[in-house]
């Protein structure tokens, strides 16, 4: 008695379904898209920009603590 055991596949149900999904997505517009991914490279840019400042910042503390390199 497993889950959708009396359940038939019927590709052609499922197509008009998917169609009808489809059909009520709301896509985005060319410029929203563009926005949204100039948005995303220039946080990942910050975000990449943040933490190699924090990396240098902590590697030169622990090369001063251990008096390593300096």
């Amino acid at each position: 008695m497993g889950i959708g055991r009396n359940v038939a596949f019927q590709p052609a149900k499922f197509v008009r379904e998917v169609r009808t999904e489809m059909a009520k997505v709301t896509w985005p517009t060319r410029k929203e898209t563009l926005v949204t991914t100039g948005l995303v490279f220039a946080m990942a840019t910050i975000a990449a920009i943040f933490f190699f400042v924090v990396d240098q910042v902590i590697g030169l503390g622990v090369r001063a603590l251990f008096n390593v390199g300096i």
